[in-house]
């Protein structure tokens, strides 16, 4: 990584703030097609949230720290930038365990298994009517993936343009105009299966089924549209091989990339642009005519001299990493936990008990019964781990817990919530285990057990997230409503601003979150002018 003492030059082409993934994207397109570029970032490593950490002290594993899989990364970016970085699927899709009359049971969603899976269906639910239902409503799911996803990298479509694409007004009145807990009712029957299908709706983003204002819809509809299939994949080598290739990929395309460096303002008159940053204790300035933000909008509007005072993006998570000498055994003998935990682990996430948690939350608690869903990396790709530790057996998991907003969290509570939320979610994985999930932590080179647990304002703390919300803003469906203007370039790609020569190249443009690069292609496509 470069260490900044200062930039190269004090005018460049274009200055992009921030070196996340989308920031290193937007940098390589620019670089590629002949622009002097500076990248500048806080934090003294490129990669955002999109980082791979020896989070535990004397410890040999590189876990993805915050974000952690990818879906929505378009083959053609990594195509085009020459990206050598290995996604791997996941054979299981899903385990949820559940105890019904005292028995313990669980349903394991096989990708490779169609038999096995209906019959675990048919277990759980007493018919195959569950299990029909879910193959026809995820068959249809990816037919709007296919449809959806390949306009992520274009302009953007009008709505009416992209729900003929669609071609299903059923299924698109479902997803885009009615909350989405309608059609998860209709659809299915059964409890558990319902909150499965809502968590998708649900992830980071502080919600509920019939949410009027469709916040769940959305959040839904990115998670099941990635590269036209909804697939989560694992990268090998943790997040940081993702990140890493991308800065390669920058500084092979001549870009400067530098990083220890906290931009304090920008200005501009809508044809000109100054950065000011600091760096090793001293004020720089650089010049250009663009300049691209891959921080938060309501970040950039600080940055821009506005008045953010009032109420902001607020995220909903707690994420727990966790490095343990074995997996633990589980309640429900059927299964193998190494395919139970292949996949994404259901915890306490029916549809009742999503809907209790939230109204919990909604009234200022952490959850008595919290939400979460965990998965192991190591499992797919044990090379996070080092030879040792994939000799002894040890595996990592991280827990990704739900309903846990940052107005639950201040910075006079914050640690004590951080613990009362991580106890809440741990207490819910030990209810489905066999053994107490402590017996099977690893120990730190201090004697520590493997366990950190980051809340909503850690993160704001750590990444500059505002709220500690993973999105950066409310996510916007895919398309530009009618009343849209069409004048500019950045307004087409969905990355412009109130001024002309700044743009979104991050999770906040429309068609931004998760790690996808989109946002930092299309701001690099609006650049050029394309």
């Amino acid at each position: 990584m470069s260490e900044a003492v200062g930039p190269g030059r004090s005018r460049y082409d274009v200055v992009v703030v921030g070196g996340g993934h989308n920031g290193l994207v937007a940098a390589a397109y620019l670089g590629r097609a002949g622009r002097r570029v500076l990248v500048l970032e806080r934090l003294g490593h490129t990669g955002g949230a999109a980082v791979s950490t020896r989070a535990f002290a004397g410890v040999d594993a590189r876990l993805s720290r915050y974000s952690y899989l990818v879906s929505l990364l378009p083959r053609q970016i990594m195509a085009d930038l020459g990206l050598a970085v290995e996604l791997r699927r996941r054979r299981v899709s899903s385990y949820t365990p559940v105890s019904y009359g005292g028995q313990a049971t669980g349903l394991l969603v096989d990708n490779e298994d169609a038999v096995g899976t209906a019959e675990a269906f048919e277990r759980l639910t007493g018919s195959g009517r569950e299990y029909a239902a879910w193959q026809e409503f995820y068959a249809r799911t990816r037919r709007v993936a296919e449809a959806v996803f390949p306009t992520l990298t274009r302009p953007l479509p009008r709505r009416e343009e992209l729900r003929q694409r669609v071609g299903d007004d059923r299924l698109w009145q479902s997803l885009v105009e009615r909350p989405l807990g309608e059609v998860v009712e209709q659809t299915f029957a059964d409890d558990l299966i319902r909150g499965i299908v809502l968590t998708d709706a649900l992830i980071g983003t502080f919600t509920h089924a019939h949410d009027p204002s469709l916040r769940q819809n959305r959040c839904f509809l990115y998670h099941v549209i990635g590269n036209g299939t909804g697939d989560w994949d694992v990268p090998v080598g943790g997040m940081g091989a993702v990140t890493d290739a991308l800065a390669d990929a920058a500084r092979a395309a001549g870009a400067e990339l530098l990083t220890g460096c906290e931009v304090t303002s920008v200005e501009t008159d809508g044809t000109d642009a100054e950065v000011v940053f600091r760096s090793g204790g001293e004020e720089h300035r650089v010049g250009a005519p663009q300049v691209l933000c891959n921080a938060a909008p309501r970040e950039l509007e600080r940055l821009l001299g506005g008045d953010v005072s009032g109420p902001g993006p607020e995220g909903s998570q707690l994420k727990v990493n966790m490095l343990l000498r074995r997996l633990p055994r589980l309640r429900d003998r059927s299964v193998d936990p190494r395919a139970a935990f292949a996949g994404t682990f259901h915890i306490a996430e029916s549809y009742t008990q999503l809907e209790t948690a939230h109204r919990e939350a909604e009234g200022g608690a952490v959850p008595g019964v919290a939400p979460s869903e965990i998965y192991c990396h190591s499992l797919t790709d044990p090379s996070i781990l080092g030879p040792e530790l994939r000799e002894q057996g040890y595996q990592t998991l991280t827990l990704f817990g739900l309903h846990l907003p940052a107005r639950l969290f201040d910075e006079g509570n914050n640690e004590e919530r951080r613990e009362a939320a991580l106890a809440a979610v741990l207490r819910q994985l030990d209810g489905v285990l066999d053994e107490p999930l402590a017996d099977c932590l690893a120990l730190d080179g201090d004697g520590r057990p493997c366990v950190e647990a980051r809340t909503p304002l850690d993160l704001e703390r750590d990444l500059g997230l505002p709220g500690g919300n993973i999105f950066h803003r409310d996510l916007a469906f895919p398309f530009a409503e009618e009343g849209d203007p069409e004048d500019s370039t950045a307004g087409r790609w969905g990355v412009g601003t109130a001024h002309a020569n700044v743009l979104l190249c991050g999770a906040g443009a429309v068609r931004g979150g998760g790690v996808s690069g989109i946002p930092g292609h299309n701001a690099a496509m609006a650049a050029l002018g394309k």
